[in-house]
């Protein structure tokens, strides 16, 4: 019996110095799961707002006040990365997914049929702010058309 209880002792504290890498860390994140957790937080939702000193520029000229109460908030979960957008002037559509464009994992493309759905969406983050730079070309349809120009996005986060 003793010698059965040894064993199994034994081959717990196999079983679980296996599962570790013997420094008591966590495993390496991979780029995609860092930049991830930026767009998204550690808790795998995060909120970006132009609310508290945010701002929205388009072709060069301020236009925050068309985006007032902008929210674009980004979850990565288990069945995939989704966004949801809140007020904004039909330039997002107001949910999705997004994935990343490219491999340097800075920029992302939103589904969706609006202006911004499907195009590559530069970002960068700097402490608790947001910054998107995109185009939306002139096509033919006119609605849209008064949407094309260059567009920067300062967010900042939601708390």
């Amino acid at each position: 019996m003793r010698a059965l209880i040894k064993n199994y002792f034994i081959f717990i504290f196999v079983a679980f110095t296996a599962c570790t890498d013997g420094t008591g860390s966590e495993p390496e994140k991979t780029a995609e799961e860092t930049a991830s957790e930026l767009l998204a937080g550690l808790e795998g939702s995060q909120t970006w707002t132009v609310a508290n000193g945010g701002s929205v520029s388009k072709d060069g000229s301020t236009v925050t006040n068309d985006f007032e109460g902008f929210e674009l908030r980004f979850i990565v979960n288990n069945t995939g990365k989704t966004y949801t957008t809140i007020n904004s002037n039909l330039l997002f559509d107001s949910n999705g997914n997004w994935v990343f464009a490219g491999s340097n994992f800075d920029k992302i493309t939103l589904s969706g049929i609006q202006p911004a759905s499907n195009k590559e969406i530069s970002f960068t983050i700097n402490q608790e702010k947001l910054r998107l730079e995109f185009v939306v070309p002139a096509p033919e349809n006119a609605r849209v058309n008064a949407l094309a120009g260059f567009y920067v996005f300062d967010l900042t986060l939601l708390n």
